[in-house]
């Protein structure tokens, strides 16, 4: 009997042993929501009965929504992302203007989603209401502040979503969950929301349709539908990606494939950094902020410091009374931030944003796309050293601060995944070109997928990788030293990359350029005809292949090739005083 009773006790201790290794595997494990935690609140705001025939129904009839919880709805208290503020508040009285014209178009409201507590992080991490599961890549952070709409949207449980973007809120989660992320020009109504930093708020959706994500644009920035233009220049900034954790080419590559493809044109490459320096005197007040900065890229990390200023300052003016009357247990992390000494000079941070806004409207004009890195790379994971390292939260913001500052529209865009995370880019138009941003996704989206999809399943080795990237390298040294009229130097070069990677016809065309100005005629021809076989819409290369048969004596052909390229780009001005010219010549 005795050996039976100590056998059971040791069956119960090894029971409850069994059951607190389970137990503590369930809290360090964690638990599977039905809504990914992205809602706070559920509600159901439904619309007005749709038009009778002949006029058209609502246009957003059909999508429902959920809404950041900054913005107001009338009978619910706002909780600003603490539950503190909410003990603190009063239920609201009205619906933000915003979520009412939403409403009355035709969409139905679904809930309230977690915010960054107080809205002031970009990692999504929230100790009031716990962080919201990020569906497309559960161990890491969804991004913030609006970490619970990127959330709704990527777990498939609305079509779209309205969040807070003042530093990066709306892009930085959209990239972090791989969903459309749009923050529009500075021209959203902003009633009805609790303000961050104002003169940086702006109100932002996402959306996994881009067709949904133009349909919300066109409701809320009341733009017309009229027949849309294709972007005439493509910019990838190149220094920009060179922040990115994620090789370049990985990134870059379908967008370059998407352009050539729908557009038949090369992309261009730009060094921001010198761009932004040469453009924004004003940066340099700006230079001696965070310490931890990447010295490479001064002026980003100066108009970085600038936005941080002016967020830090906007919001202590907006809730520090608040703060210090309540003396709620906020984030140790905000708390360090905010006393942080440092007076804001406001004339200059001004003239920044202004010259920030006219040097980006100078390069892109009506029609152009800055292509930049969204965020560094992948979300970090839960709990990650990088979520509270200066030098992290600094670079990811670099890249934010450029539509932040300048109130250019940016919308994110996911290209696929790197280690089975989500990864983005964004394309950036200038101010008030919000349609042209909208339309232009709508064009390329499906293109871009495309590509994603053609590049995961190519099985590239990784000689032809490196090679492809040491091709580029040495392009690009070969345009440096053709601007420096160095020809001979420049055709080296182009040699190089055409031996690296045979497959480019723009390695051929420029070197074929190079030839021109070396008077090598014959060679300048071939390469062209070796370019036009890999593109045949490659205009420069009909350009300059018609200037070396000019030159050689092939008035005939040298007529055909310049009246090809006026096929391709009906406005081309070198193409036409060179027919014109040579038809006075030889009628």
């Amino acid at each position: 009997m005795a050996s039976s009773g100590a056998a059971a006790n040791l069956w119960v201790l090894l029971g409850l042993g069994i059951a607190g290794v389970v137990l503590a595997a369930r809290r360090l494990r964690r638990p599977a929501r039905p809504d990914h935690g992205a809602f706070i609140a559920r509600l159901e705001l439904l619309p007005p009965p749709q038009p009778p025939p002949p006029q058209a129904p609502h246009p957003l009839t059909g999508l429902c929504f959920a809404i950041a919880d900054a913005l107001h709805v009338s009978g619910y208290i706002t909780s600003f992302g603490s539950l503190e503020w909410a003990k603190t508040h009063d239920t609201e009285t009205q619906t933000s203007p915003v979520v009412s014209a939403l409403v009355n178009g035709g969409a139905i409201c679904v809930g309230k989603t977690v915010i960054d507590e107080m809205a002031y992080s970009i990692h999504g991490e929230n100790k009031h209401f716990d962080t919201p599961t990020n569906p497309a890549a559960p161990d890491r952070v969804p991004g913030g502040c609006s970490s619970g709409s990127a959330v709704a949207v990527a777990g498939g449980m609305v079509d779209f979503a309205l969040g807070i973007d003042s530093i990066g809120g709306v892009r930085i989660p959209g990239a972090y969950c791989g969903v459309l992320a749009f923050r529009p020009s500075h021209a959203v109504s902003s009633g009805g929301v609790i303000p961050v930093a104002p003169s940086l708020d702006t109100i932002g959706w996402f959306a996994r349709d881009p067709s949904v994500l133009r349909r919300v644009g066109h409701l809320l920035l009341n733009l017309p539908y009229i027949d849309s233009r294709p972007p005439r220049q493509f910019y990838i900034a190149d220094d920009c990606f060179e922040l990115s954790k994620i090789p370049t080419r990985r990134l870059t590559q379908v967008v370059i494939k998407s352009v050539e493809k729908l557009f038949g044109r090369q992309v261009t490459r730009v060094n921001l950094e010198n761009y932004l320096a040469s453009k924004i005197p004003s940066l340099r007040n700006y230079s001696n902020g965070h310490k931890n900065g990447d010295s490479k890229f001064p002026s980003l990390l100066a108009l970085c410091n600038a936005m941080r200023s002016l967020h830090k300052r906007e919001f202590k003016d907006q809730h520090m009374e608040w703060v210090n009357s309540v003396k709620p247990a906020v984030d140790a992390r905000i708390v360090s931030n905010l006393s942080e000494d440092g007076d804001l000079d406001k004339d200059g941070c001004q003239d920044a944003r202004n010259e920030a806004r006219k040097a980006l409207g100078q390069l892109l004009k009506d029609d152009g796309i800055l292509v930049i890195p969204t965020a560094l790379g992948c979300p970090p994971k839960l709990n990650a050293k990088e979520l509270s390292s200066e030098s992290y939260n600094s670079q990811t913001l670099c890249l934010s601060s450029l539509a932040s500052m300048s109130g250019c529209c940016q919308v994110s865009i996911p290209v696929g995944t790197h280690d089975k995370c989500p990864i983005s880019v964004s394309f950036i138009a200038r101010h008030g070109g919000d349609r042209f941003l909208l339309d232009t996704i709508q064009t390329m989206y499906a293109t871009i997928q495309e590509q994603v999809e053609i590049l995961a399943k190519s099985n590239v080795s990784s000689k032809q990788a490196m090679n492809e990237e040491a091709a580029e390298a040495a392009k690009e040294k070969g345009n440096a030293s053709f601007k420096e009229k160095q020809w001979q130097k420049a055709v080296n070069f182009y040699t190089e990359a055409i031996k690296l990677n045979g497959k480019v016809a723009t390695y051929y065309s420029n070197r074929a350029a190079a030839f021109l100005e070396l008077t090598n005629y014959r060679q300048a021809e071939a390469d062209c005809t070796s370019a036009i076989d890999l593109d045949p819409k490659i205009v420069k290369a009909y350009l300059r292949r018609g200037t070396a048969r000019e030159m050689l004596g092939y008035f005939k052909e040298a007529v055909e090739d310049f009246n090809h390229a006026l096929v391709l780009e009906p406005m081309n001005k070198t193409a036409g005083v060179a027919i014109n010219r040579l038809k006075k010549l030889f009628p």
